[in-house]
């Protein structure tokens, strides 16, 4: 039986463990990928430590992942051997729920999450069902477009989202790896373009990747300098602090939305007059395939690229710490040979 070489946990809060076990077989419904690169993202911590309801072990985790197809299952007809993929957060869906009946695949009452759900890309292979699958374009390398499957599908679908329309103020919250692709998502789109950093050493990056204002919150109030700039229509947050998030509220217009992709676990405390204007938060999922799909194929008309950093296979726990003590910059990327 042909094996792999794949990382592990055996439980939560246990060490990532180098393997070899047989390559899986695609089901019904399925495809199997022969896994070129995956991320190492910020949600892996819910595999790492088992904080994830229900999630069984032994798991390989991983959802952001790029490759190709080797085999397909039966059912399979949109997918052939050799087509470039992607598969992000999103990892299936049941297509019965109220949600899926109207089309809202990410919000499916059963939905799979890739690496969690199933065993994910911290492997030379991988099984995933066919409608959690997303198109790669040519023009994308396949290291660099990991994180895109979930990082910049992200950021990608919530400033698309947010009711923004060219030339309105947006602000971005934090230069990291949602905020670093954010400001180039919204210079692109015809934004004029905010970042918000803790520090100055960000301003040269911010204003390379497209911000034209750049605010420190060391510097006084964020939320006053971005009413000197006329207030925000949309401030994406993507640090996850909610006391930095809540301080941005004033930093609206009357009607602004502020939209959360940053999973901060605190409390978000926001005095309630702030927002009988009519003001607006927000949070946004990541999105199905097809938005991975729309962001992969924007990403590569516009030369949107992450900034990463490689490890390979049988470095993950080193280049898990990178990213867990926020020492990478800005996306760790595992590429598997």
């Amino acid at each position: 039986m042909a094996t792999m070489k794949a990382v592990q946990l055996t439980r939560a809060k246990g060490q990532f463990e180098l393997i070899e076990r047989p390559i899986p077989e695609p089901k019904a419904g399925e495809v199997r990928i022969k896994v070129e690169a995956c991320g190492i993202c910020h949600s892996d911590v819910f595999v790492k430590d088992g904080l994830w309801p229900g999630i069984t072990y032994p798991r390989i985790p991983g959802h952001e992942v790029s490759g190709h197809i080797d085999t397909v299952g039966e059912q399979v007809t949109q997918w052939k051997n050799g087509d470039r993929v992607g598969v992000g957060w999103h990892g299936g869906h049941c297509f019965q729920c109220t949600c899926c009946r109207i089309g809202d695949f990410i919000n499916c009452e059963q939905a799979k999450i890739a690496g969690i759900s199933y065993d994910g890309g911290y492997a030379e292979y991988m099984v995933a069902p066919q409608e959690a699958v997303a198109h790669m374009p040519e023009g994308l390398d396949l290291v660099m477009s990991a994180p895109l499957m979930c990082a910049g599908i992200t950021t990608f679908n919530a400033l698309r989202n947010s009711g923004a329309r060219g030339g309105d103020l947006v602000a971005i919250q934090g230069v990291g790896g949602l905020g670093h692709l954010a400001v180039q998502y919204a210079h692109t789109m015809g934004f004029q373009t905010v970042a918000i950093s803790g520090g100055n050493d960000k301003e040269q990056l911010a204003k390379e990747l497209g911000a034209h204002h750049f605010i420190n919150y060391h510097d006084g109030s964020p939320a006053e300098e971005l009413q000197k700039l006329g207030g925000a229509e949309v401030i994406l947050a993507t640090a996850p602090s909610s006391k930095a998030i809540a301080s941005l509220v004033d930093g609206l217009t009357p009607r602004g939305k502020l939209v959360i992709v940053a999973a901060a676990s605190d409390p978000l405390e926001v005095i309630p007059i702030a927002m009988i204007s009519g003001r607006m938060i927000a949070g946004w999922p990541s999105g199905h395939a097809k938005d991975s799909e729309d962001a992969l194929n924007f990403s590569a008309l516009a030369n949107i690229r992450p900034m990463v950093e490689t490890y390979p296979l049988d470095q993950v726990s080193d280049a898990y710490t990178q990213m867990i003590t926020n020492k990478a910059r800005f996306r760790v990327v595992l590429q598997i040979d």
